[in-house]
């Protein structure tokens, strides 16, 4: 449950929330302007919603601990106001609260909505102090959800999908949450914000490409990282390696995982000219397991040898979810990325024996909205009852929760900038899919240029899911964002911090795809002046 924890809270919009200073430099509101009053305020129920209450209580600030089981600490927050809506849908016996928090001093003028993480729809509160300390008024929704590991709302008491709440967590309540946030800062201030922003990682990710694909007036620039975009399809796609190992009935431990990962690091490293522990393009790394077999590794003061049987599983796990035909379903865990994330095994038992400890947030998708039984034991999934579940997963909620939809030219013709990111060693949603799903909106909308003026895509090499501004390098991508929006300048490139192999920090300049990033054979390979931007012969 730890492991599980660390990586959730690597998704939650503090991590999202912790900008460079030129993120919130700049503000537009009047800075001689009297403070807010904090009281409630008319709001108009967006349409299909009635309000149900609202309240407004004046917070003073200082050390704010994010709620539920990701916690949270940020101190030195200013004062600031909270005002509380919480919207029902007749006949659907739902309450979402829509919490928005407002500077008393030194608002900057934008409005920004935080979306969520795993089964979260929103923040805990310590991304929202935040986005407080940084200026902004701040919105976000529970909708009418629990936490992060919380899917007691899944099914209704007669078994069945709640579908209602299943809607509210898919789309509805992040549109509402945009209406109401913007109705609460005109309330509260006198006037509307001069921008509005999304800004989400994994879940939150997710959120913010949803409102460009069906609410393209909401926000004038979406910050969506790591998205959890092809719900429907990548959520069964990431029980794959549970499944491998079941069927293959070999569970690898953490350390053997890791020497095979380190093998294919250290191939394949080298092709974007300078060896660091980055793999700059890993869709062109083929690096074969087999050739560990028989390898020598230490684990645990243990010797041990790398086998066939392994090797097979890891062939499998980074080539990704096949049907019993060979036919390509979802693309697998990049190479460079933490095998046992997904492929994670419990203890040894009295007799030394392990079996396989799935990931919660697909466990939870497969069991409670898949198969309606929330008991059903993953581990007898053969290979080919996974074929059945991913196929009955697109059918029944792809229209619902898919968010796959290639047709942004609403968002566009709006003036809309969306602005993305992916770590490549992304260890629980694949870049790869992000990727795709890009391609289907240059197909569909002109090819690469076209798409470039609203939509750019940053992969971000060696990067873990959520991984830029949580501890494994950072990006002013906010900062990037407003400068789109506000000032017209398309980022080409998103200055980054990286973490090398070594563990020291290097500069790099995320390329925007489908660019990848090549050093130039003789310059300081620490500084991100020794790299350039070059279209990657496959594409």
């Amino acid at each position: 449950m730890k492991r599980v924890l660390t990586v959730l809270a690597a998704c939650v919009p503090l991590a999202a929330a912790v900008y460079l200073p030129t993120a919130s430099a700049e503000a537009t509101g009047p800075s001689g302007a009297s403070a807010p009053t904090c009281a409630t305020t008319s709001v108009k129920a967006p349409a299909g919603a009635d309000v149900e209450s609202t309240t407004a209580v004046r917070q003073e600030g200082g050390t704010v601990h994010g709620s539920g089981v990701l916690g949270g600490t940020v101190t030195d927050v200013p004062a600031y106001c909270e005002v509380t809506v919480t919207l029902t849908h007749p006949g659907d016996n739902d309450h979402a609260k829509v919490r928005t928090w407002l500077p008393v001093n030194s608002w900057n003028g934008r409005f920004q909505a935080l979306g969520g993480s795993a089964y979260a729809a929103g923040d805990n509160g310590a991304g929202m102090a935040t986005a407080v300390k940084d200026g902004y008024a701040v919105t976000t929704t529970d909708a009418g959800v629990g936490d992060v590991l919380d899917i007691g709302w899944a099914l209704n008491s007669d078994g069945r999908v709640n579908t209602a709440l299943l809607k509210n967590f898919a789309d509805r309540s992040q549109h509402e949450a945009a209406v109401v946030g913007k109705q609460v800062v005109a309330g509260i201030y006198g006037k509307r914000a001069a921008y509005s922003y999304f800004n989400g990682c994994s879940t939150g990710g997710r959120q913010g490409y949803m409102e460009a694909q069906r609410h393209p007036d909401d926000y004038d620039g979406i910050l969506a990282k790591a998205p959890a975009v092809n719900w429907d399809e990548f959520e069964v796609a990431t029980l794959w390696p549970q499944v491998v190992m079941n069927n293959e009935r070999t569970y690898p431990t953490a350390c053997e995982f890791k020497a095979f990962t380190d093998a294919a690091v250290k191939a394949c490293d080298p092709v974007d000219g300078v060896t660091d522990g980055l793999v700059g393009d890993p869709a062109t790394c083929h690096f074969d397991p087999r050739r560990l077999i028989g390898t020598k590794v230490v684990c645990d003061g243990r010797e041990l040898t790398l086998t066939a049987a392994e090797a097979a599983v890891v062939r499998k796990i980074w080539d990704g979810p096949r049907t019993p035909s060979g036919q390509k379903l979802w693309p697998g865990v990049p190479v460079g990325a933490d095998l046992s994330a997904l492929a994670g095994v419990t203890d040894p038992d009295p007799n030394g024996d392990v079996k396989g400890d799935p990931f919660p947030v697909p466990r939870f998708w497969v069991t409670a909205w898949v198969k309606k039984q929330p008991a059903f034991d993953i581990s007898k999934i053969t290979y080919s009852e996974f074929t059945r579940l991913f196929r009955q997963s697109e059918v029944e909620y792809d229209k619902v929760i898919g968010t796959d939809d290639p047709d942004l030219s609403a968002f566009r013709n709006s003036g809309g900038k969306l602005l993305s990111w992916h770590g490549q060693a992304d260890q629980y949603i694949p870049a790869q899919g992000t990727v795709e799903y890009r391609e289907q909106v240059e197909r569909m909308m002109g090819g690469t240029k076209k798409v470039d003026d609203f939509y750019r895509l940053f992969l971000a090499p060696g990067t873990v899911h959520c991984g830029l501004n949580s501890g494994d390098g950072t990006t002013d991508d906010l900062g990037a964002l407003r400068s789109w929006v506000e000032h017209g300048r398309a980022p080409r490139t998103l200055p980054a911090v990286l973490v090398d192999s070594a563990g020291q920090n290097v500069r790099r300049d995320l390329c925007s795809y489908p660019e990848v990033s090549r050093y130039d054979g003789h310059s300081d390979p620490e500084a991100a002046s020794s790299f350039r931007c070059a279209t990657p012969s496959r594409h």
